[in-house]
């Protein structure tokens, strides 16, 4: 399991989280819904990292 940084910054009704790949050092960022949980913002940053990671060839 990869260790993930989270940075989740509300502005609002929106929030902006980061999602950092330790090893890495890879981020992506998102915009979201304030309303939604946490969990699934989270989730979703973390879908994103993925998606990324595998485009680059980092993730095996």
């Amino acid at each position: 399991m990869r260790e993930i940084l989270f940075e989740m910054i509300y502005d609002g009704a929106y929030v902006r989280v980061s999602a950092i790949d330790a090893r890495t050092n890879t981020e992506v960022q998102m915009v979201g819904d304030a309303r939604l949980s946490e969990a699934s913002l989270k989730a979703a940053a973390a879908r994103k990292l993925e998606y990324v990671l595998r485009r680059d060839g980092k993730l095996r």
